[in-house]
């Protein structure tokens, strides 16, 4: 059972708890900096899966308007 079960509640009794809440600190700095969506942007970036999803989302929109283009003026 614990290969399962993870081992959250045995670890949290042996470390005391943080305050500075380290996690958050950098978008603590860009809500400081006033460029919050440049941070959005850059976290969104780096998950693969969302870098993977905005490129096939800009290929079909890209692929939706060379169509339309190639319709108006007669190629197909």
């Amino acid at each position: 059972m614990n290969a399962i079960m993870s081992n959250f509640d045995v670890d949290t009794g042996n470390r005391p708890a943080s305050r500075n809440w380290e996690g958050l600190s950098e978008l603590d700095q860009a809500l400081r900096e006033n460029r919050l969506m440049e941070y959005r942007i850059k976290k969104s970036w780096a998950d693969p899966w969302a870098r993977s999803l905005t490129i096939a989302v800009l290929f079909v929109i890209a692929a939706g308007f060379s169509y339309l283009a190639g319709a108006s003026f007669g190629l197909w």
